[in-house]
């Protein structure tokens, strides 16, 4: 389903209006005075414009009468078109309409980026941090009155995620991820289905919220299956229990302020580093980048690697450092 606002219906239906205006007009004119298509179109004009020119050829007592409810209905048409144009320049829906089509001209263009499926709290905070990144990404979203709330320039679709039409407009062939977010579990079952099928390469993470779901999910073909109640109240214990290690771990996630972020890199292949140890290749050294944990092609994940340990082709990064000097390493890796 294409993207839809009340603004772009409305200009449709104002112009639906004229056209059948003039046909209208200019049907009843050659039917009821047997006039020629061109004065029966040039009446029918004059008529709609109320310039006050003078009739092509004398009417009939059916034709005056024709005219007198012809009037009316333009009259009708004329003021709802007023009202309805003068409210949409007032709110500036006009410019929302346009910026929403550019908007979706964009998104026609992405690729290797991530679907969001749902804009609830949660979906609004992924999306939030994509943006911080930035990361590319397309949001769907079924709610019309939250779509309309959002600036014209946040590229999201109009539409129901569970139907194969709306994620292939989201471009789900080309995408990297999608994340599905919706609030049952079984939306995000289908929903994870429908997108193994039609990308099998895709990296999916889905939300469930009974524990029942989790291996549905797993089966269905999602890579990362996650309950926020489960990792909410893990994170309150810890809060409890171990202060430091969240003031840790939101230090490394979330202080932007500070500079320092954690970053997972990918080590591509034919990397200039790949088959050097993490000693020589001088990440601590030069950058002050302290590498916490490698995650092998194989999902082997190393914690605490020591300075021997050698850097292969695959090979996931977990990093912390600053945000500045993350940047640079993840150059320097994608380098041949």
């Amino acid at each position: 389903m294409p993207w839809s606002s009340k603004p772009q219906n409305a200009l449709i239906y104002m112009l639906c209006a004229l056209i059948a205006l003039v046909v209208i007009g200019a049907t009843g004119f050659r039917l009821i005075e047997g006039w020629s298509f061109v004065d029966s179109f040039y009446m029918t004009i004059i008529t709609l414009s109320t310039v006050g020119f003078g009739e092509p050829k004398p009417m009939s007592p059916s034709g005056r009468v024709f005219v007198i409810f012809y009037i009316l209905l333009g009259i009708t048409v004329g003021t709802y078109w007023l009202r309805t144009f003068s409210r949409m320049i007032i709110e500036g829906e006009i410019q929302k309409a346009l910026g929403r089509r550019r908007t979706m001209s964009k998104i026609k263009k992405l690729s290797d980026h991530y679907i969001i499926c749902g804009l609830g709290r949660i979906g609004r905070l992924i999306a939030d941090e994509f943006e911080k990144r930035p990361m590319p990404f397309v949001a769907i979203e079924r709610d019309e009155g939250a779509v309309r709330k959002l600036p014209p320039d946040f590229p999201v679709i109009l539409g129901d995620a569970t139907e194969d039409l709306i994620l292939r407009e989201a471009g789900i062939e080309r995408a990297k991820g999608l994340i599905t977010v919706l609030q049952t579990d079984a939306e995000n079952l289908f929903i994870t289905l429908s997108a193994r099928e039609m990308n099998p390469k895709l990296f999916i993470i889905a939300r469930y919220e009974e524990e029942r779901s989790r291996l549905k999910l797993q089966r269905a073909g999602a890579d990362k299956v996650i309950s926020p109640y489960i990792i909410g109240g893990t994170r309150m214990a810890m809060a409890a229990l171990r202060p430091a290690v969240i003031d840790f771990i939101e230090l490394a996630t979330q202080s932007e302020s500070l500079g320092l972020q954690m970053e997972e890199i990918l080590v591509p292949m034919l990397s200039n580093l790949a088959g050097k140890s993490l000693v020589d290749s001088k990440i601590r050294s030069d950058l002050d980048i302290i590498i916490v944990a490698v995650k092998r092609r194989s999902g082997h994940m190393e914690f605490n690697p020591s300075a021997k340990t050698i850097i292969e082709e695959g090979d996931r990064l977990v990093a912390i450092g600053d945000r500045s000097q993350l940047n640079i390493l993840e150059k320097i890796i994608s380098e041949a």
